[in-house]
């Protein structure tokens, strides 16, 4: 059995579920550990208000714009924007601001770009229509833990 099989099940006998967080990313650059700390950052951001179904896309062998795409749904439009500005404000605290937001009015489908990663936040019926996990399907899944 894995290392990174052993540590999810030892966590999750643990009852270590006060707060989302991704598996081991082995080993990496201060630079790369520096993203992933702010994937990490921002999954629980999303988590604190209840998103649902959060994906972590690691990009970095398939394309070079971004390294990881991190989805999430949530119920409604003013569910998505709390969802989309808690991201913000948690990220902005430790210095980082989007390069880019996108769809924030509607709220159908929210995207926000820190540039070495995407967040998207949907609403349930968006996020079935664009189906990015199946346009991405070769990138590798990162788990995450609730």
């Amino acid at each position: 059995m894995s290392k990174v099989i052993e540590k999810l099940i030892d966590n999750i006998e643990k009852g270590d579920t006060e707060k989302a967080r991704l598996e081991n990313p082995g080993i990496l650059s201060p630079e790369d550990r520096l993203i992933f700390e702010q994937v990490e950052l921002s999954v629980s951001a999303a988590w604190e208000k209840k998103a649902q179904d959060i994906v972590v896309l690691k990009l970095t062998a398939i394309t070079e714009f971004t390294d990881y795409f991190i989805i999430c749904t949530g119920n409604s439009t003013r569910q998505t924007q709390a969802i989309a500005d808690e991201v913000t404000q948690k990220l902005k605290a430790r210095g980082l601001r989007p390069l880019n937001l996108e769809g924030y009015q509607t709220g159908e489908w929210i995207l926000i770009d820190f540039g070495a990663f995407v967040f998207h936040v949907f609403t349930e019926n968006s996020r079935n229509f664009y189906d990015l996990e199946r346009l991405w399907r070769d990138a590798e899944k990162i788990a995450v833990l609730y």
